[in-house]
């Protein structure tokens, strides 16, 4: 692989650093915010708290990543909500001369959009100074080469003007991360690395008993990149190094810009490293120009948008990987058609294997830890890197348990697990971040494999680095029914797949499912949930949006499909107020609504479905709301501010979206008063 670089060694940064220009604190007050982009110079702590829980969609909202090079400059923070006010407009911190830029804690919650990092990086930003960052975004600004830190004490010495020892941002690190972080980079670290003028750390781990997710990562673990071996008899939380991935895929979000980066950096020609495991998907922006205002387009934002599919599709013609596209667009008009499926239900469905080691370019990537695979979100630079080197950097986290014990109620789902998950102390406060989430119990072991992705999906919420379950028999069954695959094949690939006796956690969550009741997320975030009977007064709901990758499975549809046959039983319909959509994961979960005669139930009770897409779920498809007075109730897996729309989004399972529907207020199903049953 060397053949692909010139000689000319790569140099690393210098040993001490310079930060000129400005400190942007982003409190939790509009008016400090915009005496800052004013000129006015703060000192902390400021006389407002910092903002906590800045997610991605906050530091660059979802139209802002159809720009994928430096024009991303002109837009960090536009999301960024202080009070109720939304303080930063295009292009203000970029002439502000800002050069780091401070907030609270859980820095870069959410989407493991890279272009985050980069807007800021290409605004001036250099240093991230907060109380904690989350996995994704911090490794994403390692690989962009963008400082961060924990440590307030530098913000006195970077207002001076002082050069600050690199080794600041370095200690503590393993010693690849302080390689990237000394080098700029992971590209020009990798650079280095394929040159031999840095070699990765042998991996010194004794024998030890290891939890699930550890083993696979231990298979998977790169000793020689030169020799292509692979597989070291044990790690342990902390061990840093490569780990040889089998399936990489990404999204147009992140494809144009991955390819624009290895145009630039490779050049056109050189081949990606074993394309047959890469996988393309035209998944996101599908129904756009169906949600986009007036307003947007006329800025240009739909073309924007429709040239990263261009840019998508050419580079996927160049190199040989497999894209699932756009469907066709038919009728005089050309309407919207929808994509052929999102890449988690397509990864899953069709791809992954237990015991896999998978890479994705969205934070959702750990729906296939549903059959025991370690599948885990990665950034832009980290998707591009993979596709020379066909491994990815790792520093393996502490696993945790979580534990759902007894028998749930019937109208209890997977994503009421989630949500009771989410608001566990230990969650909510943020220590389960970037740490392998395992889910055991018997009340896990009940669930089907479409309702273990639900909460191996949201793993993604926790803030975890993954979320797996061990695979068992439904794993078998669930290969042989949905693939073809031999029983005693896959029951092959399921030996030593399991956690060891005496394997470490780092903490231990028991949840009682017998106690759980169905729940709702209240707007803002995943982890602000109740029990839907601790409400109050009643709330009324003018979208229902039931789909997207959580939640348009095979057997959300069947959850949706029971509530709205009972309905009908009933003589009841969606509520006249309200819009319900149905939105399916794959064109696979559409033939399968088709073959069991959901499409026609949906469509004869007032639900539109609409074609597999992540539209609402990332405000780009109908289901958005478009004012901070519109209600939604949802299945999908978020409900960060501007997430889905200015309106106020709330979380729900399969069953309470339906329900909710048809009464035209938040509410459980409750199968006992409607003749339902537990699937």
């Amino acid at each position: 692989m060397t053949q692909h670089f010139a000689t000319e060694p790569v140099s690393r940064r210098p040993d001490r650093v310079r930060f000129d220009g400005r400190i942007l604190f982003l409190a939790d007050d509009a008016d400090l915010i915009r005496r800052q982009l004013a000129g006015e110079n703060l000192e902390y702590p400021t006389s407002a708290p910092l903002r906590d829980d800045i997610s991605t969609d906050e530091i660059t909202p979802a139209y802002v990543c159809y720009y994928y090079d430096e024009t991303l400059g002109d837009f960090p923070y536009l999301g960024l909500r202080a009070g109720r006010a939304f303080p930063i407009e295009r292009g203000s911190v970029r002439a502000g001369g800002f050069v780091c830029s401070v907030s609270g804690k859980r820095r870069g919650k959410g989407s493991s959009r890279e272009q985050s990092p980069y807007a800021e990086l290409c605004a001036g930003i250099r240093i991230v100074v907060a109380e904690s960052i989350e996995r994704i975004y911090k490794e994403n600004c390692q690989n962009l080469g963008l400082l961060t830190s924990t440590d307030f004490a530098l913000l006195e010495r970077i207002r001076r003007g002082e050069e600050i020892p690199l080794a600041v941002f370095t200690d503590g690190e393993g010693e690849i991360t302080r390689g990237i972080i000394e080098y700029g980079g992971l590209f020009h670290y990798n650079v280095a690395r394929m040159q031999g003028a840095v070699t990765v750390p042998q991996v010194a781990t004794a024998r030890r008993p290891l939890a699930l997710a550890e083993k696979i990562v231990a298979r998977h673990w790169v000793t020689d990149l030169a020799a292509d071996a692979v597989g070291v008899p044990a790690v342990a939380p902390g061990d840093e190094g490569f780990v040889r991935t089998d399936i990489r895929f990404s999204h147009e979000y992140v494809t144009p810009m991955a390819a624009i980066f290895w145009h630039d950096l490779l050049g056109a020609n050189v081949p990606i490293v074993d394309p047959a495991s890469v996988f393309f998907f035209r998944d996101h922006l599908t129904f756009l120009e169906l949600a986009m205002t007036d307003e947007r387009k006329g800025e240009g934002l739909l073309d924007v948008a429709l040239d990263l599919k261009r840019q998508q599709e050419d580079f996927a013609r160049q190199q040989g990987v497999r894209l699932y596209g756009e469907l066709p667009r038919l009728g005089p008009h050309m309407q919207v058609q929808g994509s052929e499926a999102i890449c988690h239900s397509k990864i899953l469905e069709e791809h992954a294997l237990p015991g896999q080691l998978i890479i994705g370019s969205d934070s959702h990537t750990p729906h296939a830890g549903a059959i025991g695979a370690v599948a885990f979100g990665v950034g832009t630079t980290a998707i591009f890197n993979s596709w020379l080197t066909k491994d990815v950097r790792i520093t393996v986290p502490p696993s945790v348990l979580v534990r759902v014990n007894g028998r749930k109620p019937a109208n209890v789902t997977a994503k009421d697990f989630m949500l009771q998950i989410l608001r566990h102390p230990y969650v909510k406060d943020g220590q389960a971040i970037g740490k392998i989430v395992e889910y055991a119990g018997e009340a896990v072991a009940d669930l089907s494999v479409d309702e273990r992705a639900t909460m191996t999906n949201m793993a993604a919420e926790v803030g975890a680095f993954t979320g797996i379950v061990r695979p068992d028999e439904k794993v078998v069954e669930f290969l042989a029914r949905e693939r073809g695959l031999q029983p005693d094949a896959v029951r092959r690939m399921l030996e030593g797949l399991y956690s060891d006796d005496g394997a470490e956690f780092e903490t231990v969550i028991d949840i009682d499912a017998t106690a759980l009741r169905p729940m709702i997320a209240l707007p803002g975030d995943p982890g602000n949930g109740l029990f839907i009977d601790e409400l109050g007064d009643p709330v009324r709901v003018n979208i229902a949006y039931a789909g997207s990758c959580t939640a348009g499975k095979k057997e959300d549809m069947d959850m949706y499909a029971r509530v709205f046959r009972d309905a009908l039983d009933e003589g009841r319909h969606v509520h006249p107020d309200v819009q319900c959509f149905i939105q399916s994961g794959s064109q696979e979960v559409k033939r399968y609504c088709e073959e069991r005669g959901y499409l026609d139930v949906f469509r004869a009770v007032g639900a539109e479905f609409i074609e597999p897409s992540c539209g609402a779920c990332i405000n780009a498809g109908p289901g958005v709301s478009y004012d901070r007075e519109t209600v939604t109730v949802s299945a999908i897996n978020r409900n960060f501010p501007g997430r889905s729309g200015p309106g106020q989004l709330y979380l729900a399972s399969p069953y309470t979206t339906a329900a909710s529907a048809i009464a035209g207020v938040i509410t459980a199903w409750r199968p006992q008063e409607h003749g339902g049953a537990a699937h």
